[in-house]
């Protein structure tokens, strides 16, 4: 296990997850910074929070989602970036599952509002695409030790002019 952990190719597949995931994050908050009001009409579609906390979630979300999505790209602080979208996922995955239980016909409110509904309906194939990005900030967490980005070169610089 540690030889499979060791191998050095994982530092360009991280690499490319980490920015992938990264992209993903800062994609899904644009629309949510940019209208917070639609985001919290779609946090309240699906009947998950207290009403009173809806407001107060879709405004500090999207920027959580933000401020993770570029450490991911960045390559700082990868490990605590990981794990904050691991938590994420880990919830937007039991919320999705708790719509489909419902019954409720909706969009996730991923990347955009509930106007998408038609088009981009909430499905187990949703579930399924958070349960792969799930997995992906598992390997990142696991393999990404040494991350190629700003954190990396910026210990390099340090060593050198000390």
């Amino acid at each position: 296990m540690n030889r499979l952990l060791a191998w050095r190719g994982h530092a360009w597949i991280s690499l490319v997850v980490r920015l992938y995931l990264g992209g993903v994050f800062l994609a899904a908050c644009a629309h949510k910074i940019l209208h917070p009001e639609v985001f919290a009409v779609d946090v309240a579609t699906y009947q998950f929070l207290p009403l009173w906390s809806v407001n107060l979630f879709a405004l500090v979300l999207p920027w959580i989602e933000a401020f993770t999505g570029v450490m991911l790209v960045l390559g700082i602080r990868v490990r605590a970036a990981s794990l904050l979208i691991m938590g994420m996922m880990l919830s937007f995955m039991v919320a999705l599952s708790w719509a489909l239980v419902q019954g409720l016909d909706m969009s996730c409110g991923c990347f955009a509002s509930q106007a998408a509904a038609e088009d981009d309906p909430i499905s187990w194939v949703t579930l399924l695409r958070d349960a792969v990005w799930l997995v992906q900030s598992i390997y990142v967490l696991v393999v990404d030790r040494d991350a190629i980005g700003v954190e990396r070169w910026l210990r390099k610089w340090r060593k050198r002019h000390g």
